[in-house]
């Protein structure tokens, strides 16, 4: 008879890496419209690190004011559906499924419970459990840079921060709209960005980008090191800049109001939604072969807290994978 208890990554407060522990806990039960998922595999990513630490503060509006309504961490997933309830019909036991909620899915476990109407689907055939993990919370995010804007066939994006989880989603899902890509990067990523079909790579460490020579209708910074300020120079006169951070006393969203209302460059911030939509759109582009998940490194259950040192040190190339079962 198997046995109804599972390793998870717990916490009581909010607080650093060194608060997560590996503790024993029962198996979820599920009721008419849930699933019951077999974790085989998740990432330790920014939106995770923001849910550990409950900053910026904002967060808490979702994941609690005071204290976690989650204890166990995670907010993607790919595993394997073990059971399904009696009101469920659009998933069966055995199907392969990976989904994400930026307000916490109690993920980093070995089972984990999710309603059937939110947000998951079907892994593609194609992909690993790590890959399919890899290509949720950045992918989510990129593509919402993307559907803030119009790109055009030739039009010059530049994406700052290229190699990171969202960055390096920008850069494929930029060039599977037929842009000009400028990646800015670190030294040994250089070949990966061309790799991931980078026009023009520019390495930080030697070089200024916002000196460059190039006007750029979009400049993506998806890492929110740099400001709309610094980056006007290279924008066109109808530019727009979009960063992934609220920027220097959430500048960037009161930029994005006052650059609303006036002609010529702009500031728009990405507020991200419709995380079902997001999934689906990139589970096509696997399916086509427009999207390959970059993966850093992987860290199993028992190590997690190194693997959110690891990513809260903001050098992580692409994905940091958790591997669970």
């Amino acid at each position: 008879m198997e046995s109804n208890k599972m390793k998870a990554a717990y916490r009581k407060e909010y607080g650093a890496p060194e608060s997560l522990k590996i503790k024993e806990l029962e198996i979820p039960k599920i009721k008419g419209n849930e699933l019951l998922i077999k974790v085989h595999a998740a990432t330790v990513n920014r939106t995770d690190c923001a849910v550990l630490s409950g900053s910026p503060y904002i967060m808490r509006i979702f994941t609690g004011l005071l204290k976690p309504k989650l204890s166990i961490t995670g907010t993607d997933f790919a595993g394997e559906i073990k059971a399904v309830g009696n009101k469920v019909d659009s998933f069966k036991v055995g199907d392969r499924v990976f989904g994400f909620n930026d307000s916490g899915l109690a993920s980093h476990s070995q089972y984990m419970k999710i309603s059937a109407d939110k947000a998951l689907s079907l892994i593609p055939e194609k992909s690993s459990y790590e890959e399919a993990a890899a290509s949720l919370e950045g992918v989510h995010y990129a593509y919402n840079f993307i559907k803030k804007v119009e790109i055009n066939e030739g039009d010059k994006v530049l994406i700052n921060g290229a190699t990171g989880a969202i960055g390096s989603a920008l850069v494929q899902l930029a060039k599977y709209n037929d842009a000009y890509v400028t990646a800015v990067g670190n030294s040994k990523n250089i070949e990966l960005m061309k790799s991931l079909g980078a026009d023009k790579v520019i390495d930080y460490q030697t070089e200024d980008f916002t000196e460059d020579k190039l006007k750029y209708q979009y400049i993506f910074d998806a890492v929110g090191k740099s400001s709309f300020a610094k980056c006007k120079n290279i924008l066109k006169a109808d530019g727009v800049y979009i960063s992934s951070e609220l920027g220097s006393l959430g500048e960037n969203l009161f930029l994005a109001l006052i650059t609303k209302i006036s002609s010529g460059k702009k500031v728009i911030f990405p507020v991200p939604s419709d995380i079902k939509g997001s999934i689906e759109f990139i589970k096509k582009l696997i399916e086509e072969d427009k999207f390959k998940a970059v993966i850093d490194r992987k860290f199993p259950l028992e190590k997690i807290s190194e693997a959110f040192t690891y990513t809260a040190g903001g050098q992580k190339t692409g994905n940091v994978v958790l591997k669970i079962n």
